[in-house]
């Protein structure tokens, strides 16, 4: 955990708060009466260098795939070689929470399967972030910001234990992405908002509505 003492959480400075952020009262979050929703993260065996672009993510490979399910409040760990299972238990799901998960995850997941991805409810939080602001945040900023965490590596250090066969740091690295993606979008679910840095260097609300 980063900005945080073994004694408790730090206090974090009252963010900026501009006209109509957070949720009014009489507002229905769009996930208020959910079921079981899952969180989805994927790590890949080739960087999008190696394929030949983003655009030709299907064949990059899953080097493993970590998906929370809230009912179960477990994480299972899928290989490449078990995306169907990884896929029934997906179907099982009345929500998919991911970060980037439309033009990254679902993509990776295409070479493997024929499906049509819009037909799986899916939140995706990045997408949701750049509608409202007009740009991208990271993961690593929005989780610093918001829940005081940070990530525990990134995606060229999991392709590189790939090449070096360390699949158990790969499977830790993409499960503590579950984890922040999932917190996050629980503190948004209960605040109707995230947290963010803008320009200035000023925290400030971006209203949600999960």
């Amino acid at each position: 955990m980063e900005n945080a003492d073994h004694g408790g959480k730090q206090k974090i400075p009252d963010p900026v708060m501009p006209p109509d952020s957070g949720r009014s009262a009489d507002t229905q979050p769009a996930y208020a009466n959910i079921g079981r929703y899952g969180v989805l993260d994927i790590e890949t065996q080739k960087s999008a260098e190696e394929v030949g672009g983003w655009s030709r993510a299907g064949e990059m490979g899953v080097s493993c795939a970590v998906l929370y399910d809230a009912q179960k409040d477990d994480f299972s760990v899928y290989r490449d070689y078990e995306i169907a299972a990884l896929m029934d238990h997906i179907n099982s799901l009345d929500l998919v929470v991911g970060f980037n998960i439309k033009r990254f995850d679902y993509l990776v997941l295409s070479g493997y399967v024929t499906v049509s991805w819009k037909r799986i409810p899916t939140l995706d939080i990045l997408e949701d972030v750049h509608g409202r602001l007009g740009y991208r945040l990271s993961l690593d900023h929005l989780a610093r910001v918001s829940l005081g965490a940070q990530k525990n590596g990134d995606g060229l250090q999991a392709l590189k234990w790939w090449k070096q066969g360390r699949l158990d740091e790969i499977i830790e690295y993409c499960k503590k992405d579950v984890e922040i993606t999932r917190d996050l979008f629980l503190f948004g679910r209960t605040n109707g908002y995230l947290l963010f840095e803008n320009k200035a260097g000023s925290r400030v609300r971006l209203p949600v509505n999960w």
